[in-house]
């Protein structure tokens, strides 16, 4: 029985477990975080039954993924690099559903996904073939740096139109490979100053664009109350007087008030305004009144304020649960994930699989980095969910095929021989 089971979960047992631990937590904590959900839908077991189903599903791509030997990952990586191309394309001609005031997602028949997350493993993979086809003696070859650029920047450029921060963790994820794939420094270099000149502009941009946005849409709703125009000449109207710039980052208020909010200093508790900026300040609330060991699983009360409780500040209420223990816990197997990854990496005598490991191991913990930051108050609400513990659809399943990838590697990548 134990040789059955031995053989189904193969591949490194740390991971497997750090994959089971943050499973339990994530089934237990999104069923808690989901009562917003089951008092409009009156079905009090409906959304964790799917969530619960999802991580199934989930589990069983990562043990299917894991019997794919690394090596043919190679050869997946020009069809994936198409397919999801042709994809972001769609959401970015306006193909996509919206959501959030957000079109992030396509539906294919009765389930829909999200490109983004299939791009984001596909440029891992695509980048580390290339970093470990240009490796030299002393390092990657220089033209190494040309070829990721050509991979990476378009596809974070079609992930930044709707979702500016999936495109700027894995540009970061990007530049932690080339640094270990070792890119000559002054390019990479030279890459880190460009990026920070970028910043700078990119958020003067944002105000500039979001307050236009803002003017244009007042100008709007003012022209057709003064003359009236019918259905078909309003339409007509707004779509010539939206730009080609407004139409590309009509997002752009988003990021302008994530960002003000995130700068404003902090009022006393007597003076915050629970109503303009909720989503933080109850997040606050569920933090800092949690104790050691929290308010036991099922008791929190932030959940019912939060309306993104079991996704993007599932951590909050992690941590009003289950307490700086339990928190504490949480950051811990993220650690212990990294680790492993890297104890992988180092032991692959190849250079494809253990670029490759420490690409994805990278994703899932600064993910999960970004995150936590948020929900503590350290940055501003980014919308990145908290990797396998968030509830979600496609994500959740994403990151568990990437899971599976990462075993695969521990299991079938040409270890390195010692010599005595």
């Amino acid at each position: 029985m134990n040789k059955k089971i031995g053989n189904i979960f193969k591949g490194d047992k740390v991971i497997w477990m750090v994959f089971f631990f943050l499973c339990m937590i994530s089934i237990v904590e999104v069923f808690s975080a989901s009562s917003g959900l089951t008092y409009k839908s009156h079905n009090y077991i409906g959304p964790i039954v799917y969530h619960a189903g999802t991580i199934i599903a989930g589990a069983v791509v990562a043990i299917l993924t894991l019997n794919i030997p690394c090596r043919y990952f190679k050869l997946m990586t020009p069809f994936l690099l198409g397919i999801t191309m042709l994809l972001l394309l769609i959401v970015l001609l306006g193909g996509g559903e919206s959501t959030n005031d957000a079109s992030r997602w396509i539906r294919l028949g009765p389930i829909t996904i999200q490109p983004s997350e299939i791009a984001k493993g596909t440029v891992i993979l695509a980048i580390a073939q290339i970093l470990s086809a240009m490796q030299r003696e002393n390092g990657a070859d220089r033209n190494a740096f040309k070829w990721v650029m050509w991979v990476a920047v378009p596809f974070c450029l079609l992930i930044g139109k709707e979702n500016l921060s999936t495109a700027a963790l894995l540009f970061v994820v990007v530049i932690f490979m080339m640094v270990l794939g070792q890119v000559p420094w002054r390019q990479t270099g030279r890459l880190v100053g460009i990026l920070v000149l970028a910043a700078f502009l990119g958020v003067g941009f944002i105000f500039l664009v979001g307050d236009r946005s803002e003017a244009q849409k007042e100008n709007q709703k003012e022209m057709v109350a003064a003359n009236a125009l019918s259905k078909t000449e309003r339409l007509e109207e707004e779509e010539k007087e939206a730009g080609a710039v407004d139409k590309l980052l009509h997002r752009a208020g988003t990021w302008k008030n994530r960002i003000i909010t995130f700068f404003e200093p902090f009022p006393p508790a007597d003076e915050y305004d629970l109503d303009k900026d909720a989503q933080v300040a109850h997040a606050n609330i569920a933090i800092s009144s949690s104790g050691i060991i929290g308010k036991g699983p099922g008791k929190s009360t932030e959940r019912d304020f939060l309306s993104q409780a079991f996704s993007d500040f599932i951590f909050a209420i992690v941590f009003e649960e289950l307490g700086l223990l339990g928190g504490a816990a949480v950051v811990f197997l993220y650690i212990v994930l990294l680790y492993r990854c890297a104890r992988i990496a180092s032991r692959c005598e190849n250079n494809f699989p253990a670029f490759l490991v420490m690409g994805l191991g990278l994703l899932l913990v600064l993910q999960a980095t970004f995150n936590m930051m948020v929900a503590v108050g350290l940055a501003p609400v980014t919308g990145q969910p908290l990797p396998l513990i968030s509830k979600g659809g496609t994500s959740t399943i994403i990151n568990c095929a990437y899971i599976g990838a990462i075993l695969s590697v521990s299991r079938s990548a040409k270890k390195k021989t010692t010599t005595s």
